[in-house]
């Protein structure tokens, strides 16, 4: 199952709206100290980012939401700071969604192969830990996980299916299409095809049910049919992106994939994006979301960026942005060019644990870069997320991409990712 980590608001979009940008750590400091009050200085590391745009709209939905003052943190330097409530609804409902996300994201993580011998047992206990809490944490909002828990226990033997169909397709030794095959192997008649659409659907409907229930907890029965579209969709273009962006290395370890899987190729991959940002946009519109400036500003324009980038990689020209990327410009469209077949070393679980309890309890994972204890693979810290990541780079360098955009909200040719 593809976890969330697609929804990255831009802090000079914020300004744009007249949003304080401070409004993003408010919510990702209620969140953090949220889990650790309620499950443990462990459950810090299941802080997911997009679960951080819960608990925005919830309280965009509503009147202002309560405050507390928290205490010094490093991600502040070491000062106190106005956040929100740990018993905000919104960051009880970002909670559950982190607990039961980090969840699957362990379970994947064995699944994979990432974890050593050793440290599958205890990963397993984290992770079946993190969903009981999880299911706890829901029950105190009137929300019901129990059908979320079982899209994403289903969510492996989709994959296995789906590899089992890839192998026996057309072309295949075994290929279905071969009549003396078919003698052989009758049972190969009983092997059903599994879809993309099939594939994507545990986190689709994860992401519905969460979405939707933003609504419920800000008293705003009518928006519940959207945002569970909205969120719908947004969890096929996470599953998609994170498809499209880890296509060429997963062929590279033999890891399961969800496009090679199904034969989806990018092109058609992309037109599918492309198509869950349209409907999330008309049903926004419908419902009269995109008038409010944190919607716009925390998941409209993010979706877009992402569709940006994805289109600059594959040499797809979308929206304002003229020029096209040095991927692009060096590899034919639609071609990503083979990273090398190495992976990081993984951590010994001596090492995994110092990671988790150094970096991830102490909530430091906030505002540095750290190594993935499963993976090995480097992080980002979680405060750069809520950026556009590329200012630096774009407008000549000047590190403020979104005052030299035209009227239009083109920023020219410079590529400037911040949906300015």
């Amino acid at each position: 199952m593809a976890v969330f980590g697609v929804l990255k608001p831009c802090a000079h979009g914020a300004a744009k709206y007249g949003i304080d940008p401070g409004q993003w750590q408010a919510h990702m400091c209620g969140l953090c100290l949220g889990l650790r009050d309620g499950h443990g200085q462990l459950a810090r590391a299941a802080t997911n980012t997009d679960a951080i745009v819960l608990s925005v709209l919830t309280e965009a939905q509503s009147s202002a939401g309560a405050r507390t003052t928290a205490g010094p943190c490093p991600l502040r330097g070491m000062r106190r700071a106005s956040v929100v409530a740990a018993n905000a609804p919104g960051v009880q409902l970002a909670a559950t969604a982190s607990l039961l996300l980090g969840a699957a994201e362990i379970g994947d993580h064995i699944d994979d192969g990432d974890a050593s011998v050793l440290a599958r047992r205890p990963m397993r206990r984290v992770s079946n830990t993190w969903a009981a809490r999880a299911e706890r944490q829901a029950g105190l909002i009137g929300l019901d996980v129990r059908p979320m828990l079982s899209a994403i226990a289903t969510q492996p033997l989709l994959e296995s299916r789906a590899t089992a169909a890839r192998k026996l397709g057309p072309g295949s030794a075994s290929d279905p299409t071969n009549s003396v095959a078919e003698q052989r192997s009758p049972r190969i008649q009983a092997i059903e095809v599994i879809t993309l659409e099939e594939l994507t659907g545990p986190t689709q409907l994860c992401a519905a049910t969460l979405f939707g229930h933003t609504a419920t907890l800000a008293g705003r029965p009518e928006n519940v049919a959207a945002l569970q579209e909205i969120g719908r969709h947004v969890g096929r273009i996470a599953h998609l992106a994170d498809a499209i962006e880890d296509l060429e290395r997963d062929r590279a370890r033999g890891r399961f994939n969800p496009l090679k899987a199904t034969g989806t190729d990018l092109p058609r991959a992309y037109d599918l994006l492309r198509e869950s940002e349209s409907q999330i946009r008309q049903a926004a519109s419908a419902a009269e979301l995109d008038q409010l400036p944190t919607v716009r500003w925390a998941l409209l324009d993010p979706l877009a960026s992402l569709l940006r980038r994805l289109g600059q990689g594959l040499g797809i020209a979308v929206g304002h942005v003229c020029r096209t990327s040095v991927t692009a410009q060096q590899h034919s469209p639609y071609e990503f060019p083979s990273p090398p077949g190495r992976r990081p070393n993984r951590p010994s679980p001596f090492q995994a644990g110092g990671l988790v309890l150094g970096v991830y309890c102490t909530g430091m994972a906030c505002c540095i870069d750290h190594t993935s204890p499963c993976t090995g693979e480097q992080k980002e810290a979680w405060a750069k997320r809520c950026d556009c990541g590329s200012c630096g780079d774009c407008c000549g360098g000047c590190g403020d991409c979104c005052s030299c955009c035209g009227e239009d909200g083109c920023c020219g040719d410079c590529g400037c990712d911040c949906s300015c």
